[in-house]
């Protein structure tokens, strides 16, 4: 009985560490994407503000040919 009992805490450890480690891991790689999707929308909002004509020209004092917007 004290040889199951011994048995199932290392199972029980063994499983615990396991989660932790995943678990860790899937943790990292959610923050990873997040910082990942949080730059990608300070660079849209960048973009918008750039793609108008006005604003660029506003700030670089002259026309901009690439523009997409015109």
């Amino acid at each position: 009985m004290f040889r199951s009992i011994l048995g199932f805490a290392i199972l029980a450890v063994l499983a615990w560490l396991g989660l932790k480690l995943i678990f860790g891991i899937l943790g990292s790689l959610v923050g990873l994407a997040m910082t990942v999707l949080w730059l990608a929308f300070i660079g849209f909002v960048v973009y918008l503000a750039f793609s108008r004509d006005n604003t660029a020209h506003a700030i670089i004092g002259k026309r901009i040919s690439w523009c997409p917007v015109s």
